[in-house]
């Protein structure tokens, strides 16, 4: 009976001592960082180094925190410009606990840390937006278009930017640093997710948009039907002059070729002539010939064909 006492006496004792060495260590993996409390207000130094660490058991606890950069995704907020334009920001951070320690006075825990990032880069998001133009928050430098056409001049003006959008998100980070300086935590970086504007502001904007447009195509198409009246008017004056110096040529061949034909035609006229004639006064001496004997008298009148070719004989 006192043997059986002795022995789960023994297995108390036993269980009592493991449960203390458990109650007393922690083990931290490269991605945590830890303070030890006691009785809620914490005790000792930080400890960020990996591998086991000692606490009292069943008395003290342990807080564990991220080391590791942690993601801050804003809410889309509306908020006016400088120039009253109001815009659709969505915005996003990273940050990282830089002091356990004096994070878990300040804010207890990563929840708590996340509702004040929203406080204070939401708060400077807007102050931000509401003291610069809408041209300064969406572009980051001023630069010289390369204009391809002469046409395209107007629309590749651009205005020049005094701050630029990077600089805005600088001066946030830097602004919402210092109101997180206490606080045990810093901020990485800061940047703008997306801008756009509100649904009916928007609606407005594309209908600008659509409008100016409209204007440069019909300038666009002005112009073209310009350059095609000028084109359609050098063709014709082209085809009239090609056509006044092929009629021109063609003339002067004509003329040529009249020239030349009439030369042929009197050569040819000439030698027909002689032909006829000598064969004319052939026929004449044949029908002489054959109608007149050596006792006929032949009177002839000068209007005879005979009597002429005599006459030409002589």
């Amino acid at each position: 009976m006192k043997m059986g006492i002795r022995n789960i006496i023994i297995l108390v004792v036993i269980l009592l001592a493991l449960a203390a060495t458990y109650s007393a260590t922690f083990i931290l993996d490269e991605t945590q960082q830890a303070i030890v409390t006691q009785f809620g207000r914490p005790v000792g130094v930080p400890r960020t180094d990996p591998g086991m660490h000692f606490k009292t058991p069943f008395i003290q606890k342990v807080q564990f925190f991220d080391k590791r950069y942690l993601e801050w995704d804003g809410d889309v907020n509306q908020v006016p410009t400088k120039d009253k334009k109001f815009l659709l920001v969505d915005t996003y951070a990273r940050w990282e606990i830089t002091d356990p320690l004096q994070f878990f006075i300040r804010l207890r825990d990563e929840r708590s840390g996340q509702s004040r990032l929203d406080d204070i880069l939401d708060g400077e998001t807007r102050n931000a937006v509401a003291n610069h133009e809408l041209i300064d928050l969406v572009r980051s430098s001023n630069r010289t278009p390369e204009v391809v056409e002469s046409y395209m001049q107007e629309l590749e003006i651009l205005d020049s930017i005094n701050v630029g959008r990077g600089d805005i998100e600088a001066l946030i980070l830097k602004k919402a640093n210092e109101r997180t300086s206490d606080l045990g935590i810093r901020i990485l970086d800061f940047r703008f997710k997306r801008m756009n504007y509100v649904e009916d502001v928007r609606q407005r904007v594309y209908e600008r948009m659509i409008s100016e447009r409209n204007r440069i195509a019909d300038q666009f198409r002005s112009e073209g039907q310009g350059e095609a009246r000028k084109i359609e008017g050098d063709k014709e004056r082209d085809l009239a002059k090609i056509q006044s110096e092929a009629i021109m040529q063609a003339e002067r061949i004509r003329g040529r070729a009249d020239s030349s034909a009439a030369a042929i035609y009197a050569r040819a006229y000439d030698r027909t002539s002689a032909s006829r004639d000598l064969y004319g006064f052939l026929k004449s001496l044949e029908v002489l010939e054959k109608s007149i004997d050596t006792q006929s008298t032949v009177i002839l009148s000068t209007e005879s064909e005979l009597y002429r070719y005599l006459k030409s004989m002589k």
